[in-house]
């Protein structure tokens, strides 16, 4: 092959394929900074103004996951569109994610509730750090609260760990 031959090749194959992967990595880009300015702009526009100082804490915390989750779905969907432009078939890949993803639902179903519920004992501000509460049958107050459980701390000085998703009924007492 002559040096000529080589420069054809590269410059068919970006016509044929590199553009198309260029593209898709712009796109992807694209939709990421997008997909972040609306997150932002939305969680804060129906959530912050009502919150208090230590709420607002809570809605970075929401933003932070939301951009996250978006951002993982967004490249993974760029990958698989570039990976045929590459010539590797997806079929087999989606196929291995398809019953890994069930595997993995399957294990995880109780921390993917405990997550659901977390954001919404967040977004409906149901209780905040410091507050006296009873949840699942315990009393005390509220020394942390994330997405997937809440610690509150009782009379005794025990501190228990509650997952989210065992938060059926709150008692707010102060």
């Amino acid at each position: 092959m002559n040096i000529q031959t080589i420069i054809q090749n590269i410059t068919s194959w970006f016509l044929a394929h590199g553009i198309k992967i260029t593209l898709i990595l712009i796109t992807a880009f694209l939709i990421n900074k997008f997909l972040k300015t609306f997150i932002r702009k939305a969680v804060k526009k129906q959530i912050a103004d009502k919150m208090s100082e230590e709420g607002k804490k809570r809605v970075e915390t929401l933003i932070s996951v939301f951009e996250g989750t978006f951002r993982f779905i967004i490249w993974i969907v760029a990958l698989l569109m570039i990976l045929p432009e590459l010539g590797v078939s997806t079929a087999p890949i989606l196929a291995s994610i398809g019953i890994a993803g069930l595997a993995v639902g399957m294990a995880t179903k109780d921390i993917v509730s405990d997550f659901i519920s977390g954001l919404f004992i967040i977004m409906e501000n149901q209780y905040d750090i410091g507050d006296k509460v009873k949840i699942a049958g315990l009393e005390g107050r509220v020394e942390e609260i994330t997405l997937r459980r809440t610690i509150i701390k009782d009379e005794e000085g025990t501190v228990h760990s509650i997952p989210n998703s065992k938060v059926t009924l709150v008692s707010k007492k102060s």
